[in-house]
């Protein structure tokens, strides 16, 4: 575990992960649905060894927020929904090509938060290893 360095409780295998994605993000698409104080989102690829990396990362985060491990990087919203784990429902299938994730929360502020990390991973679906950096320093 890299326990209270930069990425909070990622460990190498997450950290190398999450690079891995980001280097092949052309090759994975996402779409976000709104829905009732949350989002329910799709990500996929035709490429069988990302099918299996973005099952195992959306998989290995839920770990993290069960755990009340935080992870913190890459992500603004993050810190809101690791601190605030309990308090919203989150419900993961997989399907042959990737993921489909539905997060709710009856709280508002806990609902825009979802919304909010629905939308920044979408940017790093979209523009890779830029948008990661920009979740970094806060922009």
């Amino acid at each position: 575990m890299m326990g209270t360095g930069m990425m909070g409780s990622a460990t190498q295998a997450d950290i190398s992960s999450y690079m891995n994605l980001f280097d092949r993000h052309t090759e994975i698409r996402r779409t976000v649905e709104l829905v009732p104080g949350g989002v329910r989102t799709t990500t996929e690829s035709d490429a069988a060894d990302l099918v299996g990396q973005l099952q195992a990362h959306v998989s290995s985060m839920y770990m993290h927020l069960d755990q009340h491990a935080e992870v913190t990087c890459m992500s603004s919203s993050l810190p809101t929904l690791f601190r605030n784990s309990a308090g919203y429902q989150r419900e993961l299938t997989f399907t042959v090509q990737g993921v489909v994730v539905t997060e709710t929360s009856s709280d508002p502020r806990l609902a825009n938060a979802i919304r909010q990390h629905a939308q920044e991973v979408s940017g790093f679906v979209r523009d890779g290893m830029p948008a990661m950096m920009r979740g970094m320093i806060g922009h």
